[in-house]
């Protein structure tokens, strides 16, 4: 680590803090040869490996874009697809792996969008999974059902009048 004020390389650590989320530590460090203090952030980095081979790090907007066309038109707020984009990252990054394949991000993505909306699950499950026939998607709503927590969509909720 250089110092960024005198480029020495020795630096010796004063303070380490853990990010609130974990994702990374915050060091504080002074200068062994002019004695300034300068701060350094710490993280680990996460490779997604595509299908075709290509790696690149992971970025949550990739998560958040392809969850957002799942969910148009449905009541799923910008921080609630933040949360689950943070919530994938934190169960890939607990695998413990420098790299993931792009299918086991994917995978990732299910169960979280499964417990925010149901029918954005099945619209990124359709897609994702490759489902071809009505079949497909009847075993998935069997499956939703089986798991419980059923809700009725708010669209779907009875409306009372007043006049």
């Amino acid at each position: 680590m250089h110092c960024p004020y005198c480029r020495h390389e020795a630096s010796r650590v004063v303070d380490s803090r853990s990010l609130d989320d974990g994702s990374a530590i915050r060091r504080r460090r002074q200068c062994q040869d002019c004695g300034k203090r300068f701060t350094t952030m710490e993280t680990t980095s996460l490779t997604v490996v595509k299908r075709s081979g290509v790696a690149e790090p992971f970025d949550r907007s990739k998560v958040i874009n392809g969850v957002r066309k799942a969910c148009q038109g449905r009541p799923v707020s910008a921080d609630d697809l933040a949360m689950l984009a943070q919530e994938v990252e934190e169960s890939i990054r607990a695998t413990g792996h420098a790299e993931v394949d792009a299918h086991d991000v994917g995978l990732a993505i299910l169960d979280p969008l499964r417990r925010l909306d149901k029918v954005a699950y099945l619209r990124f499950a359709s897609v994702y999974q490759d489902f071809e026939s009505l079949q497909d998607f009847e075993t998935a709503i069997a499956d939703l059902r089986e798991m419980g927590d059923e809700r009725r969509s708010p669209a779907l909720q009875p409306r009372l009048f007043t006049r």
